[in-house]
């Protein structure tokens, strides 16, 4: 067995220390530009700079997107983006486009060279390829099965990693080389600024008849006929770690920290778990299942990796969002009466029961006995969002814990 890698999003410092304290071997990160996610809070190179020094105390890497598709335009700003990058040293950047894995190789040679799963590499002799020009790592296509993984694995160089997705958001187009949101918005998503068309819900209308919708699949007014399910293989560890995969990725650069978190605590524990045995890996198996269900997710789907994808990956009926748990905040000091300072994310009450995540996958669960805001002055609930208030567990909580509550209900995309 390799020694495999859990790699984790971060959308800001504060979810890239998150992800760090809750189990990542690796977090990747978006500057302030050439990623495509250009709706993510992202990284300053003050915060790139502070990031990389905390995970690097930690023994944790980091690595940068720059995978957009680029355009003349962008060349000689990207140049100059990785002469910054240079001095800061993250441990690899994150590439798709050639001339910009060039412009890489270039100036900052020592840097280490992922190619990103948007250059859709689906064959061991474009593994090989990149290998020549001095990736040290290929990120599989989303579209590659599990045995088709191992087939690339057995004719590649044994120094070269493949990096696979294992968790979250799946992207209807091949490779997520989608035109869509150029197409109906103007905004190109191949240059980081995705609005989703395909979440979008959809009907068929006859030139001649308008307003009159007909259903695309479903006998109802109109179908999301192109989206797609959340990935998950918290029940396969055991399976993706016998295809030769050295690192496994988790979507999600703009997810909460509360999702990161989550994630991340989960799959490590699962990883862990298997390594040890997979007896005890399949015992833990309700854990897991459990534990990745109070994350925000829609439905689950395992993707292409035990074959190609049918009707079964697809969400015909919404495109709402299942969330069981609602994110209250982040341990980040006390006061002298040893109450937890927290920057208040949703509203919470006097008297409810908060679920404490600790690092090593057990929670724990207090009561709400006071609230007051900066100034010390008592409150009974915490509505407002960003307030820096200071709450009374009826114990002390650690810096860096996460808080959450638990509760079914749903949320719109």
């Amino acid at each position: 067995m390799r020694d495999v890698e859990l790699l984790i999003p971060a959308s800001n410092l504060e979810v890239l220390k998150v992800a760090v304290l809750y189990g990542a071997d690796a977090v990747y990160i978006g500057g302030e530009m050439y990623g495509l996610r250009a709706k993510a809070k992202n990284f300053s190179m003050e915060d790139v700079k502070e990031g990389i020094e905390f995970a690097h105390k930690h023994g944790v890497k980091v690595y940068i997107t720059a995978n957009i598709v680029a355009h003349n335009e962008d060349l000689e700003g990207i140049r100059k983006y990785f002469e910054e990058l240079k001095e800061i040293k993250p441990d690899a950047l994150i590439i798709s486009d050639p001339g910009v894995f060039m412009i890489a190789k270039e100036v900052c040679p020592d840097i280490d060279r992922h190619i990103s799963t948007q250059a859709n590499s689906t064959n061991y002799a474009t593994y090989k390829f990149w290998y020549d020009q001095g990736a040290s790592r290929v990120v599989s296509a989303r579209e590659l099965s599990l045995e088709e993984i191992k087939d690339i694995r057995a004719h590649i160089p044994d120094d070269m990693e493949i990096e696979s997705f294992i968790h979250g958001a799946m992207c209807i187009s091949h490779s997520g080389r989608c035109l869509l949101s150029n197409y109906f918005t103007g905004r190109n998503a191949n240059s980081g600024e995705c609005t989703h068309p395909c979440r979008w819900k959809y009907s068929v209308m006859e030139q001649t008849r308008p307003g009159e919708y007909m259903p695309v699949y479903e006998n109802e007014r109109g179908t999301y006929i192109f989206n797609s399910k959340d990935l998950n293989m918290i029940e396969y560890i055991d399976q993706i770690l016998d295809a030769g995969i050295d690192s496994l990725k988790i979507e999600g650069r703009m997810k909460t920290a509360l999702y990161v978190a989550t994630v991340a605590r989960t799959y490590r524990k699962a990883i862990d778990d298997c390594k040890e045995s997979v007896e005890k890996y399949r015992a833990n198996m309700d854990y897991y299942k459990e534990e990745i269900a109070k994350c925000t997710y829609r439905q689950f789907t395992t993707g292409f990796y035990f074959g190609k994808t049918d009707e079964t990956s697809q969400i015909y009926d919404s495109n709402t969002y299942i969330k069981n748990c609602t994110y209250i905040g982040i341990v980040q000091g006390h006061n002298d009466k040893g109450y937890a300072l927290l920057e208040q994310k949703n509203k919470f009450s006097v008297g409810e029961t908060i679920e404490v995540m600790i690092p090593d996958g057990t929670n724990k669960e207090v009561i709400v006995k006071a609230i007051e805001d900066e100034d010390g002055r008592p409150m009974e609930s915490a509505p407002h969002p960003k307030q820096m208030i200071y709450v009374d567990f009826g114990e002390e909580i650690k810096e860096g814990y996460l808080l959450r509550r638990r509760e079914e209900v749903e949320e719109e995309n």
